[in-house]
């Protein structure tokens, strides 16, 4: 086996490894990396380059507009519901992963195929839902008011509701980051500490959280990411974010110079907030030894075995069986009062076909800026990284906008048409897709292909045969986000798709802006399950056997 480390010298004079494997490989093979990740920089670019534009034919009163308090106050807001999302989302995520993964919590299998579940409920309807059920005249005033005379609830309109439907949706976010990490731990660290007397609690915080850190950074990033594009909840919830306001602009005001304004704004809002895991996360890696860790024995929860399970039930009661069972009460309302529920088949076909076409997609584009960034790493590869990371904080009313621009100037044959979504959706998704095949990638130690290259197989070989085994998990995983994320999507299906082409998210979005609650129901059902069943799939082939 070739030998994994060369002795190098860096500018301070001292002596360090530098891995075998960052050894320039032929010409044409740095080609057929750098070629398709430089144009999925460019493609990811364009809706910035279309802000600037835009922005720029303002003139001066467009950058004057991010400069007033009413700006500010927005900016704050946004950093707030963020920043509030991702810690309240990790406070749940971190004992729900531990809980089915490391205890012996009665049905912990069942447990662990539905937590992730409501990361498959669109934010828009789980905050209609939410404000339906819980508003200030909703559902249950209204069930309450007759026995107990309570004629309004507690207001849930603003922070306090988008906070509740955003952690509640986008926690599984972290679950699943949390729950690999945790499968992929050796727990032979945590079983010497318990034997040299560290109590459980003691060996979660001292042995288990730290090797958990990275896991939290990146679930939590995402989940950061998502609050800052999110629209649809927010809208629902009428709090001003920086994508409310934005859209606002868009559709109400004749000039859009300042809402691309505001739009770079949040764009450098995202930013900060890479170049802050960045500093967090560094350049270390964390490759896994080759063997598979020996199944860990699961703690016993004694006395706290019904207080987990309450608090599992409480999470899953809100996040998921709530949702279901308004939508539910709403179409058998529908059905009562003798509604026609249109036919779904076609809506359900094209969902499918849009969703595994950008799954498809953002599978085979993560691959070159991960192998990029892994397994070359150089300050090229990590600012092709970085870029891929800039889309998931646009709006996607920006990045259809933005399509739609340089489609209709540009590129006329593809403008409303199939290929156009499916950039779209690159664009979008494409961080989901990086993430979760850079953690495979970089638990897969390089040894394997290194030694593959010294027998003389070729790097397209060394691919096919070693590469894309190791790294099948996080395939995997990728492609059920971005499928699941497709589902959902909204602005960008309304303006992109092709004239006829109506999805499943689009149906819910026409019958509850015409206040058809039941038509609005029946296919928001259908697109939890559609999107449920490749969850639960990935979820069970995750689970640990124990």
């Amino acid at each position: 086996m070739a030998r994994l480390f060369v002795r190098n010298s860096d500018p301070s004079g001292q002596r360090r490894a530098r891995p075998a494997w960052s050894r320039l490989p032929s010409p044409r093979a740095l080609f057929l990396l750098w070629l398709p990740a430089a144009l999925i920089a460019a493609a990811i670019l364009l809706p910035i380059l279309y802000l600037i534009i835009r922005a720029s034919s303002g003139g001066i009163s467009a950058w004057v507009h991010i400069l007033r308090p009413s700006t500010l106050a927005v900016l704050g807001r946004t950093a707030l519901l963020g920043v509030s999302v991702t810690g309240l989302s990790v406070a749940l995520a971190l004992p729900l992963a531990w809980l089915t993964q490391r205890t012996d919590l009665p049905g912990h299998k069942l447990w662990a195929l539905i937590t992730p579940l409501p990361l498959v409920v669109p934010s828009y309807v789980g905050a209609y839902l939410f404000a339906s059920a819980l508003g200030p005249r909703g559902l249950l005033q209204g069930w309450l008011e007759q026995p107990f005379g309570i004629t309004r609830l507690p207001d849930l309109y603003g922070f306090p509701g988008s906070l509740l439907v955003l952690t509640l949706l986008n926690y599984p976010f972290v679950l699943l980051s949390l729950r690999a990490a945790l499968q992929r731990m050796d727990p032979a660290l945590e079983e010497a500490a318990r034997s040299l007397g560290q109590s459980a609690w003691g060996t979660f915080w001292k042995i288990t959280f730290p090797q958990l850190r990275p896991a939290m950074t990146a679930g939590g990033l995402l989940v950061l990411l998502y609050v800052l594009r999110d629209f649809g909840a927010v809208s629902v919830m009428r709090y001003n974010t920086f994508t409310r306001v934005i859209y606002v602009q868009y559709q109400n005001s004749f000039d859009r110079s300042a809402a691309a304004a505001l739009s770079i704004l949040l764009v450098a809002l995202s930013l900060v907030v890479l170049l802050a895991e960045m500093r967090w996360r560094g350049r270390s890696t964390h490759h896994n030894a080759a063997r598979t860790p020996k199944k860990s024995k699961r703690l016993p929860l004694g006395a706290w075995r019904w207080p987990a399970l309450i608090f599992c039930g409480l999470i899953i009661g809100l996040a998921l069986l709530l949702p279901a069972g308004i939508l539910l009460y709403w179409l058998a309302r529908g059905l009562g009062s003798g509604e026609q529920i249109v036919s779904l088949w076609q809506a359900s076909r094209n969902s499918i076909v849009a969703s595994t076409m950008a799954a498809l997609l953002a599978v085979a584009a993560s691959l070159p800026v991960v192998i990029l960034d892994v397994r070359r790493p150089s300050r090229g590869s990590r600012v092709l990284e970085r870029i891929s990371y800039l889309a998931f904080a646009l709006p996607g009313i920006v990045v259809a906008l933005a399509l739609v621009f340089f489609g209709a100037n540009f590129a006329p044959w593809i403008y409303q048409t199939l290929p156009m979504l499916g950039l779209a959706y690159l664009i979008l998704f494409l961080p989901q897709a990086i993430g979760a095949v850079r953690t495979s990638m970089l638990q897969a130690h390089p040894s394997m292909e290194e030694a593959a290259r010294s027998l003389g197989k070729s790097p397209p070989e060394v691919f096919r045969r070693i590469t894309l085994p190791l790294v099948r998990p996080g395939i995997a995983a990728a492609a059920a986000l971005v499928f699941l994320s497709t589902m959902k999507e909204l602005p960008v299906t309304l303006i992109l798709a092709p004239i006829g082409f109506k999805t499943l998210a689009t149906s819910v979005w026409s019958s509850v802006s015409e206040a058809f609650f039941a038509q609005a129901a029946a296919p928001a059902l259908l697109l939890i399950v559609a999107s449920s069943l490749p969850m639960a799939i990935l979820v069970s082939r995750e689970s640990s056997p124990g």
